[in-house]
């Protein structure tokens, strides 16, 4: 388990590429957004869904949701991060989208040694970017986080740069593969066997 941490499976926005809700998809036994939040259980304290007012009424009972800020509303997934670092004082939170359905618990279990005190993502050598839905962000960033919301700068991928975040290299960099049109989810399921 990493100290002091709560996840946040985030479950996106319009999802406009793919025409539907990301998190209602289902790779495996369950829909996507229901399939991380069980895979973060025995790596936090508690787990959170992160999604807009519409996606909480559709969210099962027995999942505990945490919904945007409307101080936060169209910012992109910095609204996941400001809301919940708001509701949670004092946590950390392990931030997964559900964009991802190669990540595994054995590569985030890999990924969690590295959660110390600066923010961890993981690393796409290939494109030279952060995956900023695959991260871990310290409490002690929330003021930073703050900082660029009142100067309109809600880029993740900036934030982990200019914090010099630890770069996370999958051992599988299948891991890192977004889900984003309907071709993707097809390959995907593909690949999965469904």
């Amino acid at each position: 388990m990493i100290g002091d941490t709560y996840g946040l499976v985030v479950c996106g926005g319009q999802s406009s590429r793919m025409g539907t809700d990301k998190s209602m998809l289902q790779y495996y036994d369950k829909p996507q957004r229901y399939h991380v939040y069980d895979m973060l259980l025995p790596f936090c304290e508690k787990v959170f869904i992160s999604c807009n007012a519409a996606q909480a009424k559709s969210i099962t009972e027995d999942y505990n949701f945490i919904k945007d800020d409307p101080l936060y509303s169209d910012i992109g997934p910095m609204v996941a991060l400001l809301t919940a670092f708001t509701q949670c004082p004092g946590k950390n939170l392990l931030l997964i989208g559900c964009d991802y359905p190669f990540l595994t618990a054995g590569e985030l279990e890999l990924f969690s040694t590295h959660c110390k005190d600066t923010p961890v993502a993981f690393y796409n050598e290939a494109d030279d970017v952060y995956e900023p839905m695959l991260a871990w962000y310290p409490y002690s960033y929330f003021d930073k986080l703050k900082i660029m919301f009142t100067e309109k700068q809600f880029s993740l991928q900036y934030f982990l740069k200019d914090s010099n975040a630890t770069k996370y290299l999958p051992v599988n960099t299948d891991t890192i593969k977004s889900i984003d049109t309907n071709e993707d989810l097809l390959e995907a399921l593909k690949h999965i066997g469904r």
